[in-house]
Parts: structure tokens; C-alpha cells; sequence
């Protein structure tokens, strides 16, 4: 039997993880199946505790089969203040002749865009992503990192600013995982090769992919 992708509490005995899909109900927030929150206190409250200054049209889009950790945070565009002139105080969020005076200069503020998290990305204990940032298929990022720029596929990161500690594999073989795409499969084939996408090699899904017409050996 598989986990039920529309199930909030995957593990009934531990309402602390969620699946984070029929989670969450804001349209700027968008999230594949099987991705979870893992949080003793407020699991739940992803949306709202997790998910920062998100004022502006910009998304967070997290791909299937995340694991994040409690305190994981990701910062909005939203929270951005003008830099471009003496003061960074954010006048126009008070309303009134402040407001009035001010609008056009943050309308008119460049976005960094949406927030993008691939598929079977693993965020550590606290790890913070800033705004507009994206992070590819495979990536771990270590706890506490602090991401401030763009993570390629199948590298582990982290520190503040987060920087490369190494690359999980090598580039033909991160080429091999994400023509296979595993994470695409039908969730029955997932289910047959769970034991060897956990354990097996590149190679090794890449051929499975093969074998079922999703991917190039």
C-alpha cells in the first residue's frame, strides 16, 4: 500500500509531518505530491509561519518528494526594501500621504521573481532560501544555509551565504537522473523501485526509465 498524496498526516501517530500539498490553500504557493514538513510544533502552520512577506504576484513552486525540515524558511520578494535612495524604511506599507507619496517607487522596484525548489530536494533544520531563488532537481541544502543564489541539481550546499561542499555526482550522471526524471513516474513504479531509487545507482534508474519508455540509458 502507498502513502495517500491527498492524506494531510501521512503517519497518523505523528501529526508533526505533513504532506504539504493538501496543505496548503494559497495560490502563490505551489507544491508536488509527496512533499512533506517535518515540524514538533507547527507543522500545519507552513503556510503562515514558513512562508514569508509574500505580498507581492510572486510563487514559491516545490517540486515532488521534498523533505523539509522544521524552521525552514523561505523569504519572499515581498520583503524587499528600496535601497536605492538614503533610507530603507518602507514608508508606502503605513498607508496615508505616506503611502500616496511613495507607491510608485515600490511598484517600480525590479522582483527577483518566483521562488523554484525542483523535485527531491532535502532542506536541513532551519535552512533559509531568500527570494527568488532557485534550487534543482536532487539538491541537499545543509542545515542553517542561508541560500542566497541559484542551487545546481544534485549539489549539497551550505553556510551563510550557502556555498558548494560538493556535487553528489558527476555530470553525466546527473544529465542520466534528470532525463529519468523518477520523480515523474507513476507512483506504482515508484512504489516497485523504491529500494533502488533509495539505494541504487544512476545508472541503475536511468536503465528502469528506460525500460518503461521515460528516459535515455
Amino acid at each position: 500500500m502507498t502513502p495517500d498524496p491527498t492524506t494531510l498526516h501521512p503517519l497518523p501517530a505523528h501529526d508533526r509531518v505533513v504532506f504539504l500539498k493538501p496543505l496548503v490553500s494559497s495560490p502563490k504557493i505551489v507544491v508536488g505530491e509527496y512533499t512533506y514538513y517535518d515540524d514538533p510544533e507547527a507543522a500545519t502552520e507552513f503556510e503562515h509561519l514558513n512562508v514569508l512577506y509574500a505580498y507581492g504576484p510572486e510563487r514559491l513552486v516545490i517540486g515532488r518528494y521534498c523533505a523539509i525540515a522544521a524552521g525552514t524558511r523561505f523569504l519572499m520578494a515581498g520583503g524587499e526594501h528600496p535601497t536605492m535612495g538614503v533610507s530603507t524604511f518602507p514608508f508606502t506599507m503605513f498607508g496615508g500621504e505616506w503611502t500616496e507619496r511613495t507607491l510608485d517607487i515600490v511598484t517600480g522596484m525590479p522582483s527577483r521573481g518566483d521562488t523554484v525548489v525542483g523535485n527531491d530536494v532535502w532542506f536541513g533544520h532551519r535552512a533559509t532560501v531568500m527570494p527568488g531563488v532557485r534550487v534543482g532537481d536532487g539538491a541537499v541544502i545543509a542545515a542553517g544555509a542561508v541560500v542566497t543564489a541559484d542551487v545546481p541539481p544534485y549539489t549539497v550546499v551550505g553556510g551563510n551565504p550557502a556555498r558548494l561542499i560538493r556535487q553528489r555526482f558527476g555530470d553525466a550522471d546527473i544529465d542520466r537522473l534528470r532525463q529519468a526524471a523518477w520523480w515523474d513516474w507513476p507512483v506504482e513504479l515508484v512504489t516497485e523501485h523504491a529500494r533502488t531509487i533509495m539505494a541504487g545507482t544512476p545508472a541503475d534508474i536511468a536503465r528502469i526509465a528506460t525500460d518503461h519508455g521515460r528516459g535515455t540509458a
